[in-house]
Order: C-alpha cells, then sequence, then structure tokens
C-alpha cells in the first residue's frame, strides 16, 4: 500500500527500539486518505463482543493524533484514521488492552482458524472422555483397590493432556477477563475444571475411592459443544464488505496529454483524469463520459435488471459496468470517494452497529458467573467453620462448582438454533447467522426492493402491436443474436411463431441503440423507436419497435412479473403485525405498479444505498425494527444496516453474503414462515434459558448441602443439558408452509395520463385496445 508519512527514509537512520519498529511497521501498512490523515487498518481476531468492540474504540480514540478508530466485528478488523507526522502508538495500546494485532488483509480475514480449532478440541474431548468413562464403568461396578487405583491412574493420564488441549478454549478467555478485571461465563468453568482434577488428583495419590476425571472431561466436551455450534452461526454472517472489495477495480486506464494509456494503481487516480474504459470493466471512479456509445449495468446502483444506455454526457458511478463499447472518461472523484467508496463505509458502518446487539444468552450470563463463585465460596466458608474438614469443605465447592455449570445454558441457544436452522433448511432457507433468529423475531417492519426481489427481475413481453403479420418473429429473429434483457424476452415470445422462412443476411448490434438486420435489400431495425423510425411519433407507446427501412412494423412493450407467492407473502406479514414498505431504486411508474398489484401502501422510488438506509433510520427512530429484503448489489449496504435481512438464492453474491438469511426457492412465502420459525424459537430459547435456571435453583442448594458429590454433579449437569437439547428438538411441530400460489400476473407500468396527476396504477388503455394474443399496450419508457 501507498503510505503517508512518514517515508520509509525518515526510520533508517533512527536506533531500532521496539518503539521504532512499530512505528516503522504502521507507516508501511498506513495509507493516505486525505485532508492530512492517514488510514492504518488492522487484524485484531481477539475481538468477540460488544465490549471489545466498545473498549478498542474509546481506548485507541483517546490516543493523541487519532481522529477516528472504528471497529469491524464481521471481519475482525480496526481501522483507524490518524494525523502528524509519526503513527500514534497503536500496537502499543492494543497490547495493553490484551490485543495482538497484524496488518489486515481480506485473504486473511476470511481464514477461520478458531473453528477448527474448536472441532479439533471437541473430537479430543469426546474420544477422551468415552475412554475414561470405561474406566470409571470398571471402578463403579466394583473393582478391588489394586484395580481401581489403576484405573484412576489411567484415567489420570488420558485426562490431563485433553484438559490441557480441549480446555485451552476455556482457560485463555477466563484469564483474559481476569486480566481486564472482569468475571465471564469461562471462569466458573475453568475452576470447576481445575478443582476437579486436582482433588481427583489427590484422591489418586492417597488411593481414595473416587476420582472425577470423567467428570471433568464430560464437561468439557459438552461445553465445547455448544460453543463449537455457536461458532458456526456466527461465523456464517461473514462480512459482505470482502466481497464488495472485490468488486472495486485495482486500477485504470489514464491517458495522457498525447492520449497513450497507461495503468495505474486506484489510488492514484484523481478528479479531472481523463480514462480510457474498455467493454467489460467496471467504471472505477465516478466518471462523465466524453467518448463513445455503450450500454451500463447500473445494478450496483440502483438495483435495475436493465442495462442503460450510455453516451457522451452519461454520468456514471464507480462499480456500474460497462457492457458493450469502449469508452473515454472524465474521473469527477478519486476512489476515497467515489460511490462505491461510499458504499463500502456504509456498510463497515451497518455491520459495526450491528455486532453491539447483545443476545439473550449473553444477557444472562452477566449475572450468572457471579452469583456461582459466590455459592461455590460461601459452601466453602460454610463448612470448613463447621467442621473444619478441608477436604469435604473443597468437595463440596467442587459439587457446587461443578452442578451449577453454565452447560446447559451454553446449549439452549445454539442447540435451539441448530433446530431451527434445519427446519428452515427443510423449508428452503438457509440462516446464516443465528443471531439474527432473535433480532427476526423481534422484526416489526419489513420493507422490500422491487426487482428481483418482489418480482422475478425478468422481463416479458406485455404488450405487442403489429401492422404486418409475422412481425413477432422477424423481431425474435434479430432478438436472438443479442444478449440484451429485452432482446432475450422477444426471442422468447417468438417461439413457435408462424413467419416468413429467410433469414437475415447480415446483423449488426449497435450499443446503445439495437440490432441491424439486412434481408432482400431491405434494412431492418429492432430496438429505440427515435433511431428506428422516421417518424418516432408512430409508437409513442413502445419501449422497443421493429422497423423496415424506417417504416413501423410493430411495437413492443414489456413488464415484469410478481416474484410466486409475492402477494400472499405480504398478506401473511401483514396478518403476523408487520408494516410493509417498498424501498427500490427502480423508476416510479413501475414501483407503483408493483405496489398496488400487491396491496402494498407505501412505496419510495428511485431511491440510491444511502436513501434506503436513512429510510431504515427513520423506521428505528419511530420504534421500529425492519426486516429488509433485498437482491441487488445497491441493496447490500441496507442489508447490512437492517435489524435483519433476507435475500433469494439468485441475489447478488454481495447480496447473498449482507443477509442473515437467503430462501432457495422462488417463492417469497418463505418470509412469512421464517419468521413464524424464529417466533417458535425465540419461545424455546427463552424456555431452556428458564428450565436451566430453573435446574440450577433447585441442584445447587443440594449440592451445597453436601448431598452431591462431584460425580453426581457432573451426571445433573449433563442430565440438564439433555433436557435442554430435548426441548430445542420440539422446534417445528405444528407449523405449516403456506400453499404454492397460481401462477401470477405481470406488473404492469403506470397510465402515462395518470402519472401527471400522481396516481398509479396497473395501466390498462382506457379504449381497451389490445395487441395479438389479447395482451394490453403498455406505456413504458425505456426502448431496448
Amino acid at each position: 500500500m501507498t503510505c503517508c508519512a512518514p517515508p520509509k527514509e525518515a526510520f533508517l537512520g533512527e536506533e531500532a527500539t521496539p518503539a521504532a519498529l512499530a512505528a516503522r511497521e504502521l507507516a508501511l501498512v498506513s495509507r493516505p486518505v486525505g485532508e492530512g490523515l492517514t488510514q492504518t487498518d488492522l487484524a485484531v481476531p481477539g475481538i468477540h463482543c460488544a465490549a471489545c468492540i466498545s473498549k478498542i474504540e474509546r481506548s485507541l480514540g483517546a490516543l493523541e493524533g487519532v481522529e477516528r478508530a472504528r471497529v469491524n466485528f464481521s471481519t475482525r478488523r480496526v481501522s483507524v484514521r490518524w494525523r502528524g507526522e509519526e503513527p500514534p502508538p497503536i500496537l502499543a495500546r492494543l497490547e495493553a488492552l490484551g490485543y495482538a494485532a497484524t496488518p489486515f488483509s481480506f485473504e486473511a480475514a476470511r481464514e477461520d482458524k478458531t473453528l477448527a480449532h474448536l472441532i479439533r478440541a471437541t473430537a479430543v474431548a469426546g474420544f477422551a472422555s468415552s475412554n475414561i468413562m470405561i474406566f470409571s464403568v470398571s471402578v463403579w461396578s466394583g473393582a478391588e483397590a489394586g484395580a481401581r487405583d489403576a484405573f484412576h491412574a489411567i484415567s489420570a493420564l488420558i485426562a490431563l493432556p485433553t484438559l490441557l488441549y480441549s480446555g485451552s478454549v476455556f482457560y485463555r478467555s477466563a484469564w483474559a477477563a481476569l486480566r481486564r478485571g472482569r468475571m465471564n461465563m469461562d471462569l466458573p468453568i475453568t475452576l470447576g475444571v481445575a478443582l476437579a482434577f486436582a482433588l481427583s488428583l489427590y484422591e489418586t495419590a492417597v488411593g481414595g475411592r473416587h476420582a472425577y476425571y470423567d467428570a471433568a472431561v464430560t464437561l468439557i466436551f459438552f461445553l465445547l459443544v455448544g460453543r463449537t455450534l455457536d461458532h458456526m452461526m456466527r461465523e456464517r454472517a461473514r462480512s459482505a464488505v470482502q466481497g464488495l472489495a472485490k468488486l472495486i477495480p485495482q486500477g485504470a486506464y489514464r491517458l495522457d496529454a498525447a492520449g497513450e494509456a497507461e495503468f495505474v494503481p486506484l489510488p492514484e487516480i484523481l478528479p479531472g483524469d481523463r480514462l480510457l474504459i474498455p467493454a467489460g470493466a467496471r467504471i472505477p471512479v465516478n466518471v462523465l463520459v466524453e467518448e463513445g456509445r455503450s450500454e451500463a449495468d447500473l445494478s450496483v446502483v440502483t438495483g435495475e435488471s436493465l442495462p442503460r444506455p450510455v453516451a457522451e454526457g452519461t454520468e456514471l458511478e464507480a462499480g456500474a459496468l460497462n457492457l458493450a463499447g469502449p469508452l473515454v472518461a472524465r474521473a469527477r472523484s478519486g476512489a476515497e470517494d467515489s460511490f462505491l467508496g461510499e458504499m463500502l463505509r456504509m456498510m463497515e458502518a451497518a455491520e459495526t452497529g450491528r455486532a453491539r446487539y447483545r443476545r439473550l444468552a449473553d444477557r444472562v450470563s452477566a449475572l450468572y458467573a457471579p452469583v456461582v463463585h459466590l455459592a461455590a465460596f460461601g459452601s466453602f466458608l460454610f463448612w470448613m467453620a463447621f467442621d473444619g474438614d478441608l477436604h469435604r469443605a473443597a468437595t463440596i465447592a467442587i459439587a457446587v462448582l461443578i452442578i451449577t455449570c453454565p452447560c446447559a445454558l451454553g446449549l439452549a441457544v445454539p442447540m435451539t438454533q441448530v433446530m431451527a436452522a434445519r427446519r428452515l433448511f427443510e423449508a428452503g432457507i438457509m440462516m446464516r447467522d443465528g443471531a439474527a433468529l432473535e433480532r427476526l423475531e423481534a422484526a416489526d417492519a419489513v420493507v422490500f426492493d422491487k426487482t428481483g426481489t418482489l418480482t422475478d427481475g425478468t422481463p416479458r413481453l406485455s404488450g405487442l402491436r403489429e401492422t404486418e403479420p409475422g412481425a413477432l418473429v422477424l423481431a425474435g429473429r434479430l432478438a436472438a443474436r443479442s444478449t440484451h434483457p429485452l432482446s432475450r424476452a422477444l426471442a422468447r415470445a417468438a417461439r413457435g411463431g408462424e413467419g416468413s422462412a429467410w433469414a437475415f443476411e447480415r446483423i449488426e448490434e449497435l450499443p446503445g441503440l439495437g440490432l441491424t438486420g439486412f434481408a432482400e435489400g431491405r434494412e431492418y431495425r429492432l430496438g429505440r423507436r427515435d433511431w428506428a423510425l422516421q417518424n418516432p411519433a408512430a409508437a409513442p407507446e413502445a419501449q422497443s419497435v421493429l422497423s423496415r427501412d424506417g417504416e413501423l412494423l410493430a411495437a413492443f412493450s414489456f413488464a415484469e412479473t410478481p416474484r410466486e407467492g409475492a402477494a400472499e407473502a405480504v398478506a401473511a406479514l401483514k396478518a403476523q403485525g408487520f408494516f410493509v414498505e417498498i424501498v427500490s431504486g427502480d423508476e416510479a411508474s413501475r414501483v407503483a405498479a408493483a405496489a398496488q398489484a400487491l396491496g402494498i401502501g407505501r412505496f419510495r422510488a428511485e431511491a440510491r444505498p444511502g436513501e434506503k438506509i436513512a429510510r431504515l433510520e427513520a423506521l428505528r427512530a419511530e420504534g421500529r425494527r425492519p426486516l429488509m429484503i433485498g437482491d441487488g448489489l445497491n441493496d447490500a449496504p441496507a442489508l447490512s444496516a437492517a435489524e435483519v435481512s433476507m435475500a433469494p438464492a439468485e441475489a447478488a453474491d454481495i447480496g447473498r453474503n449482507a443477509a442473515d438469511f437467503v430462501f432457495l426457492r422462488p417463492s417469497l412465502n418463505a418470509v412469512p414462515y421464517a419468521v413464524a420459525i424464529s417466533r417458535r424459537a425465540g419461545s424455546l430459547v427463552r424456555q431452556n434459558i428458564a428450565l436451566a435456571i430453573l435446574y440450577n435453583v433447585v441442584a445447587a442448594p443440594i449440592a451445597m448441602t453436601g448431598h452431591v458429590t462431584p460425580l453426581v454433579a457432573a451426571v445433573a449437569m449433563s442430565s440438564s443439558s439433555v433436557l435442554v437439547a430435548l426441548n430445542a428438538l420440539r422446534l417445528g411441530g405444528g407449523l405449516k408452509r403456506a400453499p404454492r400460489p397460481e401462477a401470477p400476473a405481470p406488473l404492469l407500468s403506470e397510465d402515462a395520463d395518470h402519472a401527471e396527476h400522481g396516481a398509479f396504477a396497473a395501466h390498462r388503455p382506457r379504449d381497451g385496445r389490445r395487441g395479438a394474443g389479447g395482451l394490453p399496450l403498455v406505456d413504458a419508457r425505456r426502448p431496448i
């Protein structure tokens, strides 16, 4: 990366002190962002909760010279913007807080070493617990003293490396919390395991009858199962920022004064530079086209599925895809200030905000550890004062720690989430983030994108007027040579039609205009009416026309079709108490037609990504918790910013990565079904937590009175975990999926006369005229 002050040479004469080396490393991985600021991005894998985010941002923000510090939870990235000639002591401050940091890269962020370690630790603990249990059964069956001592010794040899390796997940977390003066759920686990193992070693050394290696190792195994399930659910919510970053070109061809093209890195592009943008390339920064004709895919900007014509004077924003011909354009911004840079910042801010959500189990756990410690310590003090027997007091305290171990509490949420994930998958819905299940349960407003979400995003021929029979077939033969969405719609509509048997001698495609074909010495044009017709007023209602030597042969109009189950899903969501709204980047006429056809009372059209986020924030300000459903690249920031989000399987990769749920089947009935599952799952989670607390309320006093050995405590703890798991298995019972609806009718655009007065409706020509095949003529605006 390019870095600003201090340059690398500034450090060459310094003494190689740790501080100087840290400053040099920071300078090498930093980059200028304008206005005298430098940004440093660091990977901090130790970030695991909202408290970590708050502490890091607050502490780094207090450093002299630091303008801003932000944490992205999904990618474990810390971004610090600072001012001055030397970097602030960022690494030293993070180390003092207990966090290791390295230079950030998206490739490194995709690696999930923690999950691999958790799986290995769980496997080791499971193998060890099953083998130790074999020896324990022999002891319980009445093994002689010599055999019993041998079995205890062998169990100790198995348990020690297992607890050191598999239990390290909890020990490191507990130690890190203690270093920062806090307690967490892993502290009672560590104390219970350590004391149980120490007491077992003592019993083995003196030839005692009871040892509790099986309890300690089994406890670690059960807890690791819950920790692994929870981690898998959380890590499915990987950052969509990584996918969006891939859309940003590494550089562009810049034209010098002589017109020579030179490839330059993206950060070196400045406003005013002339750029050459080849066909098939993404626009690197916001530009103004100066030369060339083409078509551009603006789905990343507006969500529209249809390409737009591009000519001299057209303004394009970063991320748009140049489809047809080369362009020469003038840069209007740098990379940081471009549309794509703005989207990247919005998504990072949205993900950070979502990471601050505290799950129900986390909130319960905050009070759990102190209570458990006090109960165990109080038991120890009581029995020491009562009879002065250190062994008995320690045994009872250990039994209290084991029997109150948060195993059931730790399984309450992940077990229910796993069952919910299974039920959702059976219905064709993928859950990417377990915490999103709780957020979906709390949602009370739903915001739909239109194109590709409420509609299938594929244009279909909805209006046809022919001046000669067979004109549709001729248009289909021309359209078959193009990949333009409207051409493909025409080619589909023309299949099987009857017309002339001859073929075109030559077909040419002109970007932004249409197709030209030559046959029997005559010229046929399919495309924009102002290009194909000598008199464009002959087909004012058409999006596309077919002409012969400038004379009209056919006029075509197109419409989208509602997604399967759209109307039924909207009705079901309203019945579930949701406020429903459409917020789309498409034209007002199309959005209004979709809203009216589906019975949605409120809609917003031509909304940019930032405006979609603003609408979500406005709903939050009203006290609502919005569910966002979208599919486009331009929906990704809003999908990340919403309380919870869903996307269809055919959505853009970035849209799917940003969403919490992905429905794999075409029907929108998946949305109300997922809501029903989330509400049932929420009820079961609360039941499981109540069961875990009730178990502790009953079991802890029994253990504190000395009536429970550590072994019995381990069995009771395991039983409570099984009870929680069985309760989670009840999820999904009695829930029925909505029936599959009949094929929906097309959504038509707005009546031109009505639009002038601001009233939107599905268009029907007032005189009732219809074209061939009974298709109504539709006034639409975008030509082929």
